[in-house]
């Protein structure tokens, strides 16, 4: 195979999409910047979290986000680390969308921990390696700086030397690492029994394979115009062969996983897990997570029209919103029982975002889409290898 790329240009019709992504970027940009005004005025007052619920919708917001770039990492690897070369067509966008939302996800934990800035050299030189907090940091730090690297390599055209084979391993090893750590800061916590438990790392790691999977099946589609005869035969190959058995794969395994994890919650004898639990599964966000996010979806994948564009983009956008629902639960479900007090306490903890908060998510959001129509216009995202 050589070194070279091969570009393959948009038709005319379909930079209408990028130009429609560049603007509804600029309006979120707009928004999330007057809604976030807030935290310049008032800091993290503006924010409706107390000493009890600390971590709310921006950290949500910061996990979706970073699993999804790990997601997008996985599915690059296909081709950039595994050999599948049928995935060449789909990586460089898969590496550009994982800086993209890598970017988005740090945005949301910066703007929420009030001075970003100070992370940058509080957190590795106070060498608090019994910390699983630390060890995040350090292999984040390391895979933003692989996922970079791997990324201009390619954008030289340069997908398979020994080099680019190199970082290209790199990459796929540090997200592992810093995701599963990032599943440990979690799940290591025994004073919260909802997020406690040694697997939480492992789903961590295949609901980010969905998130990846998911996104692909929408931002490809939608870049495409839904309209696979715009697309070269290799792109398309890859869309209706591979990606609908692996998507449906991959979301089975996380829909049994989360009914799992809701059955064992609501029979379990914890009350700080069984009680916010029974809590989540009787809310409308959660039954439409399941059966509108996961479900349909799901049957979709499993039915003829699976390889049908706009039934992909529906398919894709529908886990995406049941994906950052679940985050959005796990996150704050886990805090809804009060520290010290538990099962004796009168009543659950209730939180609700400010409009500080939801504008904090929608500038993170409104930046990382700019950034990834950047890529679509500038860097040639439809690259492939030539063979």
């Amino acid at each position: 195979m050589s070194n070279m790329s091969q570009s393959v240009p948009f038709p005319e019709s379909v930079s209408r999409i990028s130009n429609l992504r560049i603007g509804a970027g600029a309006i979120g940009l707009v928004l999330g910047i007057f809604a976030a005004i807030g935290l310049l005025t008032q800091g993290h007052e503006s924010f409706n979290t107390n000493s009890n619920i600390s971590w709310g919708l921006p950290v949500a917001t910061y996990v979706f986000f970073v699993l999804t770039s790990t997601g997008l990492t996985f599915v690059a690897s296909l081709a950039m680390v595994f050999g599948m070369k049928d995935f060449y067509p789909i990586a460089k966008r898969c590496i550009w969308g994982a800086i993209a939302t890598l970017v988005t996800g740090f945005i949301a934990l910066g703007l929420e921990i009030g001075n970003p800035l100070r992370m940058i050299w509080v957190i590795p030189t106070n060498m608090a390696t019994s910390s699983p907090m630390w060890w995040m940091g350090l292999f984040y730090l390391s895979y933003a700086v692989f996922l970079v690297w791997k990324f201009l390599l390619v954008n030289k055209g340069d997908w398979t030397s020994g080099q680019s084979k190199v970082i290209g391993i790199l990459s796929f090893v540090t997200v592992i690492f810093a995701h599963a750590t990032l599943g440990s800061v979690f799940g290591m916590m025994g004073m919260r029994p909802f997020w406690y438990g040694g697997m939480v790392p492992v789903y961590f790691l295949i609901t980010a394979a969905l998130s990846g999977l998911a996104f692909i099946m929408l931002f490809i589609n939608l870049d495409y115009g839904m309209n696979q005869a715009n697309m070269s035969d290799k792109v398309r190959s890859a869309m209706t062969r591979y990606m609908p058995p692996i998507f449906g794969l991959a979301l089975g395994l996380v829909l049994v996983f989360t009914l799992t994890r809701t059955v064992t919650g609501l029979w379990s004898n914890v009350p700080e897990l069984n009680i916010p639990m029974s809590y989540i599964v009787g809310t409308f966000w959660y039954q439409a997570e399941i059966w509108i996010g996961m479900v349909l979806p799901l049957a979709l994948m499993l039915s003829s029209y699976r390889s049908n564009a706009k039934v992909q983009t529906l398919a894709g956008l529908l886990v995406i919103l049941a994906l950052f629902i679940g985050r959005y639960e796990y996150v704050v479900g886990g805090q809804l029982v009060p520290m010290f007090k538990g099962a004796w306490y009168d009543d659950l903890l209730m939180y609700a975002p400010s409009m500080t908060e939801w504008g904090v998510v929608i500038l993170a959001a409104a930046i990382g889409l700019l950034l990834y129509a950047f890529g679509e216009k500038k860097l040639s995202l439809a690259d492939a290898p030539n063979e």
